[in-house]
């Protein structure tokens, strides 16, 4: 391979914000795997966000990108794979998986596509130093004949516009929506565009918390939610405390301390309790390791965290803290609570329709 922008790339990042902000170009924020796609020729590589190989795994993007992508380019995008009319990042990511059996056969069942939003090189020029209205200018000419399953991102340079699809993408899986700056070069691995994300609060009992990597304070608080049969499932975790705070958790939470074999979600050890709920201990797509590192508590305390939105039946990122909620009570804490997102077809986001 010999290409202007040589692999590993990692993309450039976005730094969170509350608002619009005005004057840049808006796209909607893609629930997926961030991925720089380089070709020559017949030759391609899919890197992730940390650099790391994704070509294997997505044999069926490799194949829409030698038939859609320009002979010798890099572009920055996102895999996606979409099923019943919106985004599946759980279907995504179990295309993480070691044999390669496995992978072609969901390559079949749950084909994944490539959304394209940035071009880093064409031809035998790097636009790493172009600004974004000019990179988005060649981008949409180098993608015109594109076809599915690679997608141009839709864009639009109008906030009025951009607060709609805020609103209303995110029935479609859509996470939010992205600011770039109109003058701004692309710089890997570095925070230049702006993202706003949905925020809600949710109102969870707090049934343990895994140790922080740095020695014997809390990491991360898991939670609760009571479904209609009356059985508390694990939905997320809530992290991102000061130092001082997680060690003032750890004594604020120890008279709820108890065995596991006490706790409503004992049953975690069993390999099979994991086919139908989500438990502290699941092993994980990406390593296959199961993460024992979790101290159960007695389910009595409730907090109110932030989340973005639902992936499922657990929060799809990290919950932020907000507070204790000493007047709720755990068996209060349920599903019903959760504003539903108002469905929207994920096709119509694709082909740009409003």
């Amino acid at each position: 391979m010999d290409l202007p922008v040589m692999p590993p790339v990692k993309p450039m990042l976005a730094k969170s914000v509350k608002k619009i902000p005005p004057g840049m170009q808006y796209e909607a924020k893609w629930d997926g795997f961030r991925a720089i796609v380089h070709r020559d020729g017949d030759e391609v590589v899919i890197g992730s966000r940390t650099g790391k190989p994704l070509t294997r795994y997505f044999p069926e993007v490799v194949a829409a990108v030698l038939d859609s992508l320009p002979e010798r380019c890099v572009v920055d995008g996102e895999i996606v794979v979409a099923y019943d009319g919106r985004l599946d990042f759980d279907r995504l990511s179990e295309r993480i998986h070691p044999a390669d059996s496995r992978v072609r056969l969901l390559a079949e069942r749950t084909p994944a596509a490539l959304v394209a939003f940035d071009l880093l090189a064409l031809g035998g020029d790097s636009l790493l130093d172009t600004p974004q209205a000019d990179r988005r200018a060649v981008l949409e000419a180098a993608l015109a004949g594109a076809s599915a399953p690679v997608y141009l991102a839709p864009a639009t340079t109008d906030p009025a516009v951009a607060g709609e699809w805020f609103d209303r993408y995110e029935g479609a899986g859509l996470d939010g929506v992205v600011a770039k700056p109109l003058d701004a070069p692309y710089r890997p691995d570095t925070r230049a565009m702006y993202k706003i994300k949905h925020e809600r609060t949710a109102d969870c009992v707090v049934a343990g918390y895994r140790l922080h990597k740095s020695g014997p304070v809390v990491g991360s608080l898991l939670l609760g939610l009571y479904d209609a049969a009356g059985a508390l499932q694990h939905v997320g975790v809530c992290a991102a405390f000061p130092m001082k705070r997680r060690a003032e958790l750890v004594t604020e939470l120890e008279p709820l301390l108890t065995g596991v074999d006490d706790h409503p979600w004992r049953a975690w050890a069993r390999a099979e309790a994991h086919e139908g709920a989500r438990l502290p201990g699941a092993p994980s797509r990406w390593s296959g390791k199961k993460d024992m590192s979790w101290v159960p508590l007695r389910p009595e305390r409730v907090c109110e965290v932030a989340y973005d939105h639902m992936e499922g039946d657990r929060f799809r990122h990290t919950a932020q803290w907000r507070r204790w909620r000493p007047d709720r009570t755990p068996e209060s804490c349920t599903y019903a609570q959760l504003e539903e997102v108002v469905r929207y077809d994920l096709a119509e986001v694709l082909s740009g329709g409003g």
